[in-house]
């Protein structure tokens, strides 16, 4: 009987439990794929604009109007930036430079000697760098200090900010008084930042000095600062605030309650990832969802305005869009698009989709107004007067664009009414692959098109809304039966961001292809050691989306544009996945990946007809990793962050973790010689490192340099996928170590630096026999998610010592951390 009682109440606990306590970084309001991803950068939904996961301002405001009065619930009013001092890309100007360290007590202050110093054009940048803005610019090796005069007539300034482009770590001095300082961390283009209220003070009439250093850490390096005045919008330009009361994170929803005077509201951001129905996670729509309910008792007059920008249809705020209106299929339709479409024109990391179509629809029987105009008219008009009237469809630049619907709920009581929008943004042609353009997977036969996609969602409304509510649950209840609360919340906080860092397409025969881009990592598309961390989740929920970002490397190969006897690292930038493009190979790393992965597809399909398909290429990677992998030369490996490595412990580990799969693969396929040779080797291999990688009370980094360590994440396969070739001592005597080399915010990645990647943390946990000692490793991660001050999408590499991003955000990776979940559906 009590066992019983308990187990009732484990359910219970599952279900109910979804009042999380995790703070997301950021929150994710519209995924669809790398180009349409929008979110909130902040607690509040209504404290700031609505951006790209990249940064760059996708603003999408929400307002309620309650018996006249008029709420904002969503996104920030603009303030005017009003330029102080100019940057480089602003006027062109020159600066007082040197790369030689100066007096660090006196170099930025009044008065300090700088007649060594070199003249110079702004703005600064690494050799590395060498797009438009640096043309006439002065290149720096690594650091750089620079000292730049200016004269003010007046400083009767609002809030002055910086306008800067910094990579990477700087320090900015106003007349001598610490101004903003900011290690480790970078811009990837000109943003406003706040200075302290000291320099603020310190700005005077006459002469006034603007020092900055910056230091690049690796990669391109740049700088240039100006000044700005910002300027809050005030009088009819401001609109009261509702009260923010709740916020909820569920797979696939975000949820915010407010209180708007006598009515209280819930917004639902709804993103249909289902990864068991192809179609429903291709279609490129998601919802918008009100709930509105009188909290007095009281009937009240309320409708709601939804605006989205133009700048959802361009890279930048230099772009122009125009704007159409339709109504049929029973919805009333908006749409913004950029004036000039050049088709898959633009490719690279910190890019926003410049071609293709934004929507903004709703029943028609719901719509009380729309307009697609300037968007300080549209919020105007209906704070002021509740309509929508003035539609201008001709061009204008994409920041001052917007489309706007009001919603009417007509008089609201106790009894609540729901209402609902959808998004939507239709590529027409998402990839470029191999010199063809590929349709969307909704759209691969090119027989559909966006206004049936919006048509099928309004009528498939409430039965996909149903089956949201049946995959967060699922979701939810998998990793907290797995792992616990904590790494529960850590699941539902990946699970939007894993999927939409993908895009779904199909090859000529019809074949999915499931494409990845390295989200602020360097833009590649199709990436294997992107795969590899992320590809938990897949093998999960459905591992033909797996085989989806695997097959455009099988294809590589086997098509004879890739001759080398190991796997690719990428196919491209996205999104032109045309051959790699990063500029050096990974051997071991992709050969591993791709063999380990093909093993894994097999355990989860039950079948060994993907391995069959490519055993020919599988066969020429195993034979190089039969000569190169265990111990592996100089070379990269997935944390190339952390430069070359040559007999790399880990990356050994993953080498004779991809023959052991391949040897059972061969089992499996009838090549009982085969499998039997490479068995045999891999236990070889599996003895000497061992011996080779022992250093007392665990295991080096490197096979030649004792007194390292480093976490070997890549032996979980030894467990999940029942190799068995290392001694299960080995695990265990390096978790024990692990547990002793703990930061506040994570465990190190490796003895080098303190910095890690919590996908791979997530792995080694796996490893864990004891439920304390896993939970003793990812409460750092949930302590690091739920604290770090950087508000951006989740970021999987992070300093452990102050919880702050190194670098990437919004990757799919961060699939990775279902790797608990897989472990305890495989036993």
């Amino acid at each position: 009987m009590l066992k019983r009682w308990l187990t009732a109440l484990t359910l219970l606990t599952t279900s109910t439990i979804f009042a999380q306590s995790i703070r997301p970084p950021a929150t994710p309001l519209v995924t669809i794929d790398p180009y349409t991803s929008v979110w909130s950068f902040g607690d509040q939904l209504a404290g700031s604009i609505t951006k790209h996961w990249t940064g760059k301002p996708h603003p999408m405001d929400g307002f309620i109007r309650v018996d006249g009065k008029a709420y904002r619930f969503m996104g920030a009013s603009t303030a005017e930036m009003k330029t102080i001092l100019p940057t480089a890309k602003q006027e062109p100007y020159t600066a007082k430079f040197t790369v030689t360290k100066p007096d660090p007590k006196w170099w930025f202050k009044d008065g300090y000697n700088v007649g060594t110093w070199k003249q110079g054009p702004a703005p600064f940048g690494t050799h590395e760098r060498n797009d438009a803005m640096l043309k006439g610019g002065t290149e720096f090796p690594q650091e750089l200090w620079y000292r730049r005069d200016f004269n003010l007539t007046n400083v009767d300034f609002e809030k002055p900010v910086l306008n800067i482009f910094h990579d990477d770590d700087v320090q900015v001095f106003i007349n001598g008084v610490p101004a903003y300082d900011c290690a480790p961390c970078f811009t990837s283009d000109y943003e406003f930042k706040p200075i302290s209220p000291a320099a603020a003070k310190a700005l005077k009439k006459g002469k006034n000095t603007l020092a900055a250093y910056v230091k690049n850490g690796a990669g391109p390096g740049y700088i240039d600062i100006g000044l700005a005045d910002e300027i809050a919008p005030k009088g009819a330009d401001a609109v009261a605030l509702a009260r923010q009361t709740g916020f909820e994170m569920k797979a696939t929803q975000s949820i915010y309650r407010f209180d708007a005077g006598p009515v209280q509201l819930t917004v639902r951001f709804v993103a249909p990832l289902i990864m068991k129905d192809m179609d429903l996670l291709s279609r490129p729509v998601n919802y918008l969802i009100y709930e509105v309910k009188s909290a007095d008792g009281k009937q009240h007059d309320v409708s709601i305005m939804n605006a989205v920008t133009g700048l959802w249809a361009t890279h930048d705020n230099t772009q122009s869009v125009v704007g159409k209106e339709a109504n049929q299929d029973g919805l009333t339709t908006l749409s913004l698009a950029n004036s000039v479409q050049n088709l898959l024109a633009r490719k690279g990391d910190d890019v926003r989709i410049d071609w293709g179509q934004a929507y903004l629809a709703a029943p028609q029987g719901s719509v009380k107004g729309s307009a697609i105009g300037l968007s300080t008219d549209i919020i105007k008009e209906f704070a002021s007067k509740g309509t929508l009237s003035v539609d201008q469809a001709g061009a204008a630049p994409a920041d001052t664009r917007s489309m706007g619907l009001i919603l009417n709920a007509g008089k609201v009581g106790a009894e609540s009414k729901s209402l609902h929008a959808l998004v939507a943004y239709d590529d027409g042609y998402s990839v470029q692959y191999f010199g063809q353009n590929l349709r969307p997977w909704w759209n691969k036969d090119g027989n559909k098109t966006i206004a049936g996609e919006l048509k099928s969602a309004e009528a498939d409304f409430a039965k996909i809304l149903q089956t949201c509510e049946e995959t967060d649950k699922t979701i939810y209840d998998d990793a907290f039966n797995a792992g616990g609360k904590q790494y529960a919340e850590l699941c539902v906080l990946a699970y939007r961001q894993a999927i939409s860092a993908h895009k779904l397409a199909a090859d000529p025969t019809g074949t999915p292809l499931f494409f990845s881009k390295e989200n602020f990592s360097n833009g590649s598309i199709g990436t294997v050691d992107i795969t590899y961390p992320s590809a938990p989740l897949f093998l999960l929920y459905n591992p033909t989306l797996l085989k989806g970002m695997m097959e455009p490397i099988f294809h590589y190969s086997e098509s004879g544009k890739w001759t080398k006897p190991f796997a690719a690292h990428d196919v491209g930038t996205y999104p032109l996945a045309n051959g790699q493009t990063y500029g050096e190979d990974m051997p071991v790393e992709e050969s591993g990946n791709m063999l380990i992965l093909t093993y894994a597809i097999t355990k989860a399909e039950g079948n060994t007809d993907y391995a069959k398909k490519h055993w020919k290429t599988l066969s020429i990677w195993a034979n190089y990793l039969k000569k190169e992998g265990f111990d592996p030369a100089n070379q990269l490996c997935t944390d190339d962050f952390a430069g070359h490595l040559a007999h790399n412990t880990n990356l050994s580990i993953k080498a004779i973790m991809g023959l052991a799969s391949y040897a059972k693969l061969a089992e499996q396929l009838g090549e009982s010689k085969e499998a039997a040779e490479v068995t045999t080797l891999t236990k070889d291999f599996a003895q000497k490192w061992v011996q080779m990688a022992a250093d007392g009370d665990h295991y080096a980094l490197t096979f030649d340099k004792k007194g390292t360590w480093s976490q070997k994440y890549n032996l979980v396969w030894d467990k999940l996928l029942d190799l068995n070739v290392f001694p299960k001592t080995v695990a265990q005597k390096e978790i024990a170590y692990y547990l002793t080399k703990q930061q506040p915010f994570g465990l190190p990645l490796d003895s080098r630096k303190t910095y890690t990647k919590s996908d791979w943390i997530v792995w080694t946990a796996t490893l864990a026999e004891k439920p304390e000692d896993f939970q003793a490793l990812i409460q750092p991660i949930y302590k690091y998610a739920n604290g770090t001050a950087d508000r951006i999408p989740l970021s999987d590499w992070h300093e452990t010592t102050n919880g702050k991003s190194v670098g990437f955000r919004a990757r799919s990776v961060v699939g990775g951390y279902w790797m608990k979940v897989l472990g305890e559906r495989w036993k």
